[in-house]
């Protein structure tokens, strides 16, 4: 009982976090390049792109991954069909023979 007590008041107490973290990326961008302009853009375009589509940059880069494991499970599963068909269709031209 005490530690989801302990659990509940940390996650009221950093609620607020959260917010604040999206801030983080453009500061490593400028702590690492020292160039505040690339931050700022990549911040910008990075919010642009959110508010125009309702997802992140990260998130499009994701979908767009589980679209093309999806492509290639689909292929895989066409070309195990075609290859058992036309090893079928081959046992059956032979046995005619």
């Amino acid at each position: 009982m005490r530690k989801i007590i302990i659990l509940a008041y940390c996650f009221i107490l950093l609620n607020g976090c959260a917010q604040s973290t999206a801030l983080i990326g453009p500061a490593i961008t400028v702590g690492n390049t020292g160039n505040v302009m690339q931050a700022s853009l990549s911040y910008g375009s990075n919010m642009a792109i959110k508010q125009s589509t309702g997802k992140t940059p990260g998130e499009h880069v994701s979908s767009y991954v589980e679209e093309k494991k999806e492509e290639k499970k689909i292929r895989k599963e066409i070309v195990n069909y075609l290859e058992s068909h036309i090893n079928l269709m081959r046992k059956k031209l032979s046995i005619k023979k």
